[in-house]
């Protein structure tokens, strides 16, 4: 048994979209598909979600006319017959209804009930699409198997239900027909829609392998395979045929857009493949990620923009370790920002985050309370793993460095324009 994940890169427009069904069609195995919003939807969704909450209902029912009939004239437009139609006007009633009401609940609860929309209509179409070319195909409601508790946009996934669900009501599917579902979304035990947040189709897949016991996970991109450095910034950048999971796990956690490291966990415990592949050209070998130990590997470069160091000072002298550092942590948490990078001495802690600056000034502004916080911002953050010094002077280059840190494997500067 197989799954494969398709992004909304895959499925954005007409050729594309044919293109990764006959990729689907073409495969013989048990198959479980995993399906992304075509396109820019979620984005589309997610200016919807916030007309709606700023009580802007007109604009908000606008919007969503724009994404309904972008979904209804692509269906027109790759199906044969409208036996797609019933359920995505299902989906469209259903934020529609919610969209005439006025928001009670928080934000994150309203992201989630109308966002999950690009998912279920992407995979109604795909669905409809493999049955009018003869395929045994079934569409699956997502929702109904992985079972997650009420953390909306950011859901926690109770494992031993979905399991049980997925053999009562996946397994026993697979059997008769390959199978099309959603990434990204859950849902309570009161059946409440949640997505499982950054990266969430991803690991909405590596959950599928791993409680199905798949063969392997293909994760199909626009990219002929994994990268050692974004190819559209370095012209030297060069595939990378195979990958082990803590090697992926290291280059995500700095930033790589490669696989969000929740997603290499459940494929890592029971040792699963996971196969990078081009859905534009299904015949390049791509890249293997799986438990095996790595000889030499080309230097992995990775940039971030858009940078912003804070540094914080204790305003009496005391050390910033034991209470302090715990109280900073409880703010880092609260405003939902993590560190890039960080450095501290006995009575400061420099501080470097993604700028999103609604997030950073509201953290800058409480932890000015305990500290002294001065703010620089228009920084980039270079992270090298398997570095050399030659590389190192060229990339450098026109820079100024304002941070360093340096391990045997791996270096990291937060840079300045010169």
């Amino acid at each position: 048994m197989l799954v494969y994940k398709f992004g909304g890169a895959s499925i954005q427009n007409e050729e594309r979209f044919k293109n990764s069904a006959q990729i689907i069609i073409d495969c013989k195995d048990t198959l479980l598909v995993v399906v992304s919003a075509m396109g820019k939807t979620t984005n589309a969704l997610e200016k919807v979600a916030h007309a709606y909450f700023a009580d802007n209902t007109n604009e908000a029912l606008a919007l969503f006319a724009d994404i309904k009939k972008q979904h209804i004239e692509f269906a027109e437009s790759v199906l044969k017959t409208q036996q797609a139609n019933s359920l995505l006007l299902d989906f469209f009633t259903e934020v529609e209804w919610l969209l005439h009401d006025k928001p009670v609940r928080h934000f994150n609860y309203y992201y989630d009930q109308i966002v999950c929309c690009g998912e279920l209509m992407s995979s109604t179409i795909l669905n409809a699409y493999l049955v009018e070319n003869g395929e045994k195909s079934n569409w699956l409601d997502v929702r109904d198997v992985i079972k997650t508790d009420d953390t909306f946009r950011d859901a926690m996934v109770n494992l031993e239900l979905t399991k049980k669900l997925m053999h009562e009501n996946v397994a026993p599917v697979l059997a008769n027909g390959k199978i099309i579902t959603q990434g990204f979304i859950g849902a309570t035990d009161d059946n409440e829609t949640t997505t499982l947040g950054r990266e969430g189709s991803d690991y909405s897949a590596a959950m599928f392998a791993n409680l199905l016991d798949a063969k392997s996970l293909t994760i199909w991109k626009d990219v002929v395979a994994v990268m050692n450095a974004d190819p559209r910034k370095f012209k030297d950048a060069v595939a990378i045929p195979q990958l082990n999971y803590y090697e992926v796990i290291e280059m995500a956690y700095y930033g790589a857009q490669i696989i969000h490291p929740k997603t290499i966990k459940p494929l890592q415990n029971k040792k699963i493949p996971l196969y990078v592949k081009s859905f534009l050209d299904p015949s390049l070998a791509g890249t293997t990620i799986h438990d095996l130990v790595l000889k030499s590997l080309p230097p992995m470069i990775i940039q971030k923009a858009e940078q912003v160091l804070l540094h914080i000072h204790s305003k009496d002298y005391a050390f910033v370790e034991g209470e302090p550092a715990e109280r900073l942590r409880e703010l880092f948490n609260k405003h939902k920002v993590k560190s890039n990078l960080s450095q501290h001495t006995a009575i400061s802690l420099l501080c470097c985050f993604d700028d999103q600056p609604e997030k950073i000034d509201a953290l800058s502004s409480d932890v000015a309370v305990m500290f002294d916080v001065t703010m620089q911002r228009g920084l980039s953050l270079l992270t090298v793993r398997h570095y050399n010094d030659e590389l190192i002077q060229t990339l450098l280059t026109g820079s100024k460095i304002v941070l360093e840190q340096r391990t045997p494997q791996t270096v990291q500067f937060l840079l300045s324009p010169a």
